[in-house]
C-alpha cells in the first residue's frame, strides 16, 4: 500500500508516535508496522525489544517494511518519550490508583488536539502483562478497548490497529474542515515528557532536603506524581514550578549555612 500523500492528514497523524515497550515476539513488531502504515502513521519506537531486528518482524511487516526499518530502538521508556508532550497509556487492567480511562473513540480527538502543539505518544506494554504501574506513571491519559470481558485479551498488533483506526477516522472527519485548521497561536506549548520528568526529579530532591520524604515511599510518591501528571503541563507551568523549587532550595541552603 502506498504511503499517505494527503498533506493535511499527514500533518495530523505525523506528530503521533506509537511506542512498544519490551515486546517479546518480533512478529508483533512487524505486524504493528504494517498496521501503522495502513492507517497513515509513521513513527514507531521500540523500548528494549527482546529480539529486534528479526526476520520474523520483517516477514510480518509486509507493506510496512520501510516503516519497520525506520523504527528507533531505545534503552529506556523515558528516552523514547522525552520529546513528547501528551503520553497515553493503553491498559486493560484495573489498578490500585484510580485513573480516568477513555475509550479509543474518546481518546482520538484528545490526541489529535494535542499533536497540533507537541508530539504525542501512545504506549503499549509487553504482550504478557501490558504496561507496568511505573510505566503508566509516565502517562496523563489512559485508554482501553471496550472488548468482551470474557475475551478481553487483544493481540498487540490488533490493539495498535484498533487505536490507529480511531485516530485516522477522526483525522479524516477533520480533514478539510475548520477543526483541521485550528490555530495554535496564543497557546503555550505543552511541556515534553523530558521536561516534566526533570521537574519531578527536582521536586523529589527538594522533598528529601526538606525532610518530607525521609523514609522512601513509592506508593506516596506515585500519588504525588499523579498531581502533576494527571493532565499535560505547559512549558511555562513547568518553568514556574522549577523556579519555585529553586527558590525553596536557596532558602533551605541559607538556613543551613546560618546554623
Amino acid at each position: 500500500m502506498d504511503m499517505e500523500t494527503n498533506t493535511p492528514l499527514n500533518s495530523m497523524l505525523g506528530s503521533i508516535c506509537i511506542v512498544l515497550v519490551e515486546t517479546t515476539h518480533p512478529g508483533n513488531i512487524g505486524a504493528t508496522a504494517r498496521a501503522l502504515v495502513n492507517m497513515g502513521l509513521s513513527d514507531l519506537r521500540l523500548v528494549r525489544p527482546q529480539m529486534f531486528p528479526s526476520p520474523d518482524a520483517a516477514a510480518r511487516a509486509a507493506s510496512g517494511e520501510a516503516l519497520l526499518s525506520a523504527a528507533r530502538v531505545f534503552s529506556s521508556l523515558d528516552d523514547a518519550i522525552a520529546d513528547c508532550g501528551l503520553i497515553v497509556g493503553s491498559t486493560a487492567r484495573t489498578r490500585s490508583v484510580s485513573w480516568p480511562v477513555m475509550s479509543p473513540s474518546e481518546m482520538a480527538p484528545v490526541v489529535l488536539d494535542s499533536s497540533h502543539q507537541q508530539r504525542a505518544a501512545i504506549l503499549f506494554g509487553r504482550e504478557s502483562r501490558g504496561l507496568t504501574n511505573k510505566q503508566l506513571d509516565r502517562c496523563q491519559l489512559f485508554v482501553t478497548a471496550p472488548v468482551d470481558v470474557n475475551h478481553a485479551s487483544l493481540n498487540l498488533a490488533s490493539a495498535v490497529l484498533l487505536l490507529a483506526y480511531e485516530l485516522r477516522k477522526t483525522a479524516l472527519l477533520r480533514n478539510g474542515s475548520a477543526a483541521s485548521n485550528r490555530s495554535t497561536n496564543g497557546k503555550d506549548l505543552l511541556a515534553t515528557s523530558g521536561m516534566v520528568e526533570g521537574f519531578i526529579d527536582h521536586f523529589e530532591r527538594v522533598l528529601h532536603v526538606a525532610g518530607f520524604l525521609e523514609q522512601p515511599s513509592d506508593k506516596l510518591f506515585r500519588k504525588i506524581r499523579r498531581i502533576f501528571t494527571r493532565r499535560a503541563l505547559e512549558e511555562d507551568e513547568v518553568n514556574i514550578l522549577r523556579g519555585v523549587l529553586s527558590a525553596i532550595e536557596k532558602r533551605i541552603d541559607g538556613a543551613s549555612n546560618n546554623r
